[in-house]
């Protein structure tokens, strides 16, 4: 009778922590794709002209993709020296600071700075959540517990848009980081992981950046940031600026940005679930992400060469390129699963922002290509920058998998010597 007692706690304290890691996720992903769904708004309102805008645009999208690179370095070295807890929880504050500060902006470089820094705090969240869900779940069940974590966390984007629809842009960043703060009040339940626990006090390097860049380690570090990389090409890209791309191939003039972005990751949420459930029954990560790497594909062809095509259409496909990039929470298990304890959280919050920060890269190649004579396409500079940039984002990706370990039902209780 105890023994049933002990293990129901013991399940009950398993199923909170998913649960509370997917609401800080929901938190963090309203508040890093908030700023795609005001963008249009926002930059007129503080004095941005219409010819100035994509410009605008993608120097505050690059700012905020910096911080989360930096910040995925600092909140995933933490977490392993320090613990997985307590790490969520300065991202936490940290994020929800910020976006509250973004409320306030009022040009362009104060806005890229508050992004920056907002993006600091918002790359400790996921890797870091992900980590802990993986370590207190058994090993045969976990993809369960992080694709809940993930599908939660992606309807951020739609709470986002919700909000932003019943309040102007100011106050949809005063809501995200007062949901934040109020995040903190519940984290306090939840405990820390056993495995960490284990290597406190142990003679091992926790944490230890460098000890990624070893011959055994930097190929794996490396095939598991080239299979993310078409998940930001099409968040970045494709759905960011789906009103430019619809217009310029003679569609409707009247897409709304926000509502592309919603219905994307309304998308991501559904394919975060199937593709987390469909790894556990195939019992294989890599065979999941290689049929969502195919329907990206596929997806993002059918998105870019549809002329004239009605704003239900453009949000139709939009919602579809999410739902086959929604292999976030696979990817994010399956860089976590690669590595030992020591340096789990390290490695499963990096990837995921350098990933993120992939999208800089692709973003000054697109622009150059879009101001320059690279078109492919008569009079459609967008379209042919896009189609370039794609292929080699998924070419990477396809290469990437070919070089990564299965994971499915590993022992994740080990360290890295």
């Amino acid at each position: 009778m105890v023994l049933r007692s002990q293990n129901s706690e013991t399940s009950s304290r398993i199923w909170l922590t998913v649960l509370v890691c997917g609401l800080g996720y929901f938190v963090d992903i309203y508040d890093l794709i908030l700023f795609s769904i005001v963008r249009p708004e926002s930059l007129r309102a503080i004095g941005v002209l219409p010819t100035q805008m994509q410009d605008a645009s993608e120097i505050i999208l690059n700012a905020q993709m910096v911080g989360m690179l930096l910040g995925g370095l600092i909140f995933g070295a933490l977490a392993d020296k320090r613990g997985r807890l307590s790490v969520l929880l300065a991202s936490i504050l940290m994020y929800s600071v910020m976006n509250i500060a973004n409320a306030f902006v009022s040009s362009v470089p104060m806005y890229a700075m508050f992004r920056f820094l907002s993006g600091i705090g918002l790359a400790g969240e996921l890797g870091v959540a992900i980590t802990l869900v993986s370590e207190v779940m058994p090993k045969h069940s976990r993809g369960y517990g992080t694709t809940i974590v993930a599908s939660m966390g992606i309807l951020g984007a739609v709470g986002a848009y919700v909000v932003h629809q019943l309040s102007d842009w100011r106050v949809a960043f005063i809501i995200g980081g007062v949901m934040g703060l109020c995040l903190l009040v519940m984290r306090v339940r939840v405990r820390e992981s056993g495995m960490f626990n284990k290597i406190e006090d142990a003679p091992v390097s926790r944490g230890n950046v460098f000890m990624i860049f070893t011959r055994k380690r930097i190929g794996t570090y490396l095939s598991s940031v080239a299979i993310g990389v078409p998940i930001w090409y099409v968040i970045g890209i494709l759905v960011t600026f789906a009103p430019e791309f619809t217009k310029e191939g003679g569609g409707s003039t009247e897409i709304l940005a926000g509502q592309a972005v919603m219905w994307a990751y309304v998308g991501l949420a559904a394919g975060d679930l199937v593709s987390g459930l469909i790894s556990q029954f195939l019992k294989s990560r890599r065979r999941t992400i290689l049929l969502f790497l195919v329907f990206t594909s596929a997806a993002v062809a059918w998105y870019l060469f549809t002329p004239a095509k009605s704003a239900t259409l453009t949000y139709l496909q939009t919602g579809v390129l999410g739902f086959t990039v929604g292999y976030w929470a696979v990817f994010v298990t399956t860089a976590a699963e690669q590595f030992g304890t020591n340096l789990r959280a390290t490695v499963a919050t990096t990837i995921p922002n350098v990933v993120r920060g992939g999208l800089i890269p692709a973003l000054l190649v697109f622009a150059a290509l879009r101001k320059g004579d690279a078109v492919l396409f008569a009079g459609q500079p967008l379209v042919s920058s896009a189609v370039i940039v794609g292929s080699v984002t998924m070419l990477i990706a396809f290469i990437g998998l070919v070089f990564l370990k299965e994971t499915y039902g590993k022992e994740l209780d080990y360290v890295e010597e």
